[in-house]
């Protein structure tokens, strides 16, 4: 990596294997390996965006039936907010996996993004539930608050993977 030794590229443009230990590579494929499913949830909330219906018969989004419209109203506009934030998470996935050079800086934003909506569906969820707003059934619940947690779970180890590569 020194000029004068013939090698003029700056380390973030060199795939990380040229310099990680064996043990942080293999951290690095299989953070990118989870973040990947999140990718699932982006294109569940492609289809709630351009179909609300559809995404409610596919069981994406709650039974109308169960849940208070303001619940509803709120699912489709995260959806609009998902599509704009969460496809991060993937994309640092798959630059993970494939040792790009940039992954640990895509992988920062990514792990953001997974803590983010993680982290915020539940807290507004809560607030929802603690309001008296209805907001589906037990099963609906538990799928619910259990996902949210994997998805904040899988970006915090993708972003501190980022982190502990970028430091």
């Amino acid at each position: 990596m020194n000029p004068a030794e013939g090698d003029s590229a700056a380390p973030w443009t060199k795939p990380s294997s040229t310099r990680t230990p064996e043990w942080r590579k293999r951290m690095r494929v299989v953070a990118g390996a989870l973040a990947l499913v999140p990718g699932v949830l982006y294109l569940g909330q492609v289809v709630s965006v351009v179909d609300l219906g559809l995404a409610q018969r596919l069981g994406l989004q709650e039974n109308p039936e169960r849940v208070d419209p303001l619940f509803t109203r709120l699912e489709v506009w995260t959806a609009r907010w998902d599509l704009v934030w969460l496809w991060t998470l993937p994309v640092a996935g798959v630059l993970m996996i494939g040792d790009h050079g940039w992954w640990p800086f895509v992988a920062l934003i990514g792990g953001s993004a997974g803590v983010d909506t993680g982290g915020r569906e539940l807290a507004k969820w809560l607030g929802l539930r603690g309001h008296g707003v209805g907001i589906g059934g037990p099963s609906d619940r538990r799928i619910f608050v259990g996902g949210l947690l994997v998805i904040g779970i899988i970006g915090l180890l993708v972003g501190l993977t980022g982190f502990v590569e970028a430091v």
